[in-house]
């Protein structure tokens, strides 16, 4: 049976996109990367210190026109300079993925308040930062999709992660203010918020660690970076192209909104 040109169009539907990921040079963020790449999206995505692994991660990629640039999300005029530079070589983006985050943690009593605001700084008003910048051409050509990772801790709060909680719930609520105020211009707003996801972070933990996250998660295994990464194809593709202000959580099922 012959399938019909929406069954395509959905298919296809990151062929030739233009998404940007910050981030994009390890972790989740690499995961992101690949697979957008793999879909048929032309990639440019941010790294923040280490080039080598940007290159790396460059060098795996299918497709073609595809480039990292680097970025300090923290920083205003850093964005401000990477954000004109990828727009010199793309006028208009379809996507942006703010996925750049930092983690500080420590127990509410012996935090200091410069760990509380580096991670407030980078993961939130990093994230507000990045969206702002790529709006703009976005309006004018009155589409794109928008999706920021957030986090099952912005969900349910974690001992010793309230600077990183508190960084993460806020772009949860800063996706739905940025959904509402963009969507008369066709410029959609989403999140993905992972659970525990294996990265260079969760792989070294002890074993007796490991055993006790499982025991918190349903599906009793930890993610992958690609499941995290399959939920931002979706919500970064026209077949979510009714799907705007919502969290779509990839957790196993450790927690149930």
């Amino acid at each position: 049976m012959q399938e019909s040109s929406e069954q395509n169009l959905n298919r296809n539907s990151l062929q030739g996109k233009k998404i940007v990921v910050t981030g994009g040079s390890r972790g989740i963020g690499a995961s992101i990367v690949k697979l957008l790449a793999e879909e048929g999206a032309q990639v440019a995505f941010t790294y923040s210190s280490r080039e080598e692994s940007a290159q790396l991660v460059a060098q795996s990629l299918t497709g073609e026109g595809h480039f990292y640039i680097k970025m300090d999300v923290s920083s205003e005029q850093s964005v401000n300079e990477a954000v004109a530079h990828i727009l010199e070589k793309w006028p208009e983006v379809d996507g942006l993925v703010n996925n750049a985050g930092i983690t500080k943690d420590q127990l509410l009593i012996r935090m200091k308040a410069e760990d509380f605001d580096s991670v407030i700084t980078t993961n939130l008003r990093g994230t507000f930062l990045v969206t702002k910048a790529f709006t703009k051409s976005m309006m004018k050509a009155r589409r794109g999709s928008i999706v920021n990772i957030t986090s099952v801790i912005g969900q349910t709060g974690n001992a010793g992660q309230a600077n990183y909680a508190a960084s993460k719930a806020g772009t949860i609520a800063l996706t739905k203010s940025v959904a509402l105020e963009f969507a008369s211009r066709n410029i959609r707003a989403n999140n993905v918020a992972p659970g525990y996801i294996s990265t260079e972070m969760t792989d070294v933990l002890p074993e007796e660690v490991k055993a006790k996250i499982l025991e918190k998660i349903p599906l009793n295994k930890i993610g992958e970076g690609t499941d995290v990464a399959q939920a931002v194809r979706f919500l970064i593709s026209d077949e979510s192209k009714y799907i705007t202000g919502q969290t779509l959580s990839v957790n196993g099922g450790m927690y149930m909104n």
